[in-house]
C-alpha cells in the first residue's frame, strides 16, 4: 500500500533522513520506533506531503506522492494525526470534526461524525465544548476523530500516547486497534515501544535518519538491542 524508497530529506543543510526504505501493507499496523531526533516525525511529514524529499520516492497504492500537495494527499486517502494533536483550540468539538471533512461534499458527513462519537463517546458528551478546554486525552481523541472524518485508508499517527496517563494510553491504543479492524491501515510513530509493539504486526527502528533494524513485532520485542534501548531493560 505504502512504499518509501531511498528517501533523503533535508532541513537546510541538515540531512535528516539518509536513504530510508520501508513498506506498509494494506490492513497492517506498522510502527516506527526511535528516540527524539531520529527522524520519525520527519518521515510522517514527508509521507503526508508537508515536506519534500531531495531524493527518493513515496508511493501510495502504486502512485508517487512526491510533489503532491498535502491537501491532495488527504484526497488520495492518507490522513495525519500530528504530534501534539494540533486541534483548533477555539473551535468546538463538532467544528473540529467538520474541519476534518473539509475535502468532502457528500451527504454522509453527519453519519461519519456519529461513527466518531461511537468510537469516542467522551467526544459526544463534549460535542459543543470549545476544544482548547478539553483534557489532553480528550484532545487526542478529537485529533484522531478529526482525521477519521476524511475516511482515510492509511492513518499516520505521531506519538498518540504523549503526555497521557497510563489508563488513557491503554484506551487510545485499544481504539487504534479497533480502527485498524475497521479496515484502516496504520503507520504508528510511538516512543512507548512496548505498547506499540504489542499492537503492531511489524516494526522499524529509526536511528539518526537510518533504519538499522526491522522485523516482526515479536522479533523486535525480543531483540536485546531493542530491549535495552527502547524497553528500558539493562
Amino acid at each position: 500500500m505504502l512504499e518509501v524508497l531511498d528517501l533523503h530529506v533535508y532541513y537546510g543543510e541538515i540531512h535528516a533522513l539518509k536513504g530510508i526504505s520501508f513498506h506498509v501493507g494494506q490492513g497492517e499496523i506498522v510502527t516506527l520506533l526511535g528516540n527524539n531526533g531520529a527522524g520519525k516525525t520527519t518521515t510522517l511529514r514527508t509521507v503526508s506531503g508537508l515536506l519534500s524529499p531531495r531524493q527518493g520516492d513515496v508511493r501510495f497504492e502504486g502512485a508517487s506522492l512526491v510533489g503532491v500537495a498535502a491537501h491532495d494527499v488527504v484526497l488520495k486517502g492518507i490522513t495525519h494525526v500530528p504530534e501534539g494533536r494540533r486541534i483548533f483550540n477555539r473551535l468546538t468539538v463538532v467544528e473540529n470534526l467538520e474541519m476534518g471533512a473539509y475535502t468532502r461534499g457528500d451527504s454522509a458527513i453527519r453519519e461519519d461524525m456519529e461513527h466518531v462519537f461511537v468510537t469516542f463517546p467522551r467526544l459526544k458528551e463534549r460535542r459543543s465544548q470549545v476544544a482548547g478546554t478539553l483534557s489532553g486525552g480528550e484532545q487526542q481523541m478529537l485529533a484522531i476523530g478529526r482525521a477519521l472524518m476524511a475516511r482515510p485508508r492509511l492513518l499516520l499517527l505521531d506519538e498518540p500516547s504523549m503526555g497521557l496517563a497510563p489508563v488513557l494510553v491503554e484506551q487510545i491504543f485499544e481504539t487504534v486497534q479497533t480502527i485498524n479492524r475497521q479496515g484502516v491501515t496504520i503507520l504508528l510513530v510511538e516512543q512507548n515501544a512496548a505498547m506499540a509493539l504489542s499492537i503492531a504486526e511489524r516494526g522499524y527502528v529509526l536511528e539518526t535518519g537510518r533504519l538499522p533494524l526491522e522485523g516482526g513485532a515479536r522479533e523486535l520485542a525480543d531483540n536485546p538491542e531493542v530491549r535495552r534501548a527502547y524497553l528500558g531493560e539493562a
